[in-house]
């Protein structure tokens, strides 16, 4: 079990996400930067769609009540173990009673904390990913007790590291590919869209980032349509929306980009101020 005796600013359990529910209404949910998570799980050994925690802007504090290994990505947040620093991308030998621990942000918005085996919170609908009233927690909670696999046989504190290379931290480009309704915006509003620079707004979580500057807008609503994790509305005041991975299933602005990728875990990296290009693939 892991004890959660600080919880940090906005840090759930997420895996790969929730899929074969949309007709329902129900979220995707899932990590926000799945190249950050993939390459925790990795090190560790595990599967790629092993539950993480997720954190947001400040990272949890925790108390580990059984022997496992642990592996941080992403945004570095000054990892330490019983207050002695520990580096991102690397596997750490945890022992019972080892509280880990975070300082001020360096890099990035959000950062990931893989433990051998995954964090084995409820199974709903195929996924650990906490939802709200989906899970029974939209978030950890303070004294909250977190069961992972106790891993016993752990003798030797692992070397295991990985030089990766995070320049995508401070990537500017979004890579994106033309949306449903793309063909509809003038040519002077593609070009606007995809040369002038735009900047993240005070706007953004989970659910969606919003852009400050606007993309004037003469286009009609849709029919509510099908919308994904990386969509980018547009709505009828010349706002720019780009949907993640806790969105709505459906939705009725017109749809102008579509994310890739790599570009949302690109943008799950940034926060209010950020700047950001679009450019097509």
């Amino acid at each position: 079990m892991v004890k959660v005796l600080q919880t940090g600013f906005f840090t759930s359990v997420q895996d790969l996400g929730r899929f074969g529910y949309q007709q329902y209404g129900v979220p995707y949910a899932g990590v926000m930067d799945e190249r950050a998570a993939l390459i925790a799980n990795l090190l560790l050994g595990n599967t790629k769609n092993n539950a993480v925690l997720e954190f947001t802007m400040t990272g949890p504090k925790l108390q580990f009540l059984c022997t496992t290994k642990i592996c941080i990505s992403g945004g570095d947040f000054q990892p330490k173990l019983n207050s002695i620093p520990i580096n991102n991308n690397s596997v750490i030998v945890v022992k019972e009673d080892d509280i880990l621990s975070f300082g001020a942000k360096k890099s990035g918005f959000r950062g990931y904390i893989a433990v051998l085996g995954g964090f084995l919170t409820d199974v709903v609908m195929k996924s650990r990913s906490m939802f709200k009233n989906v899970t029974q927690h939209q978030t950890i909670q303070k004294n909250l007790l977190l069961p992972i696999k106790n891993a016993v046989t752990i003798e030797k504190q692992s070397n295991a590291s990985l030089a990766v290379n995070n320049v995508y931290l401070e990537e500017k480009i979004i890579t994106a590919h033309k949306g449903p309704e793309f063909h509809k915006l003038t040519i002077q509003q593609q070009k606007k869209l995809l040369n002038a620079g735009f900047t993240v707004s005070k706007n953004n979580s989970r659910m969606a980032y919003q852009l400050t500057e606007l993309l004037p807008n003469t286009l009609e609503p849709i029919i509510t349509s099908v919308v994904l994790p990386g969509t980018v509305q547009l709505t009828p005041s010349g706002q720019l929306i780009i949907l993640m991975k806790d969105c709505q299933t459906t939705g009725g602005y017109p749809r102008v980009l579509q994310l890739s990728n790599t570009a949302i875990n690109i943008l799950a990296q940034k926060f209010t101020g950020d700047e950001l290009v679009f450019s097509l693939i």
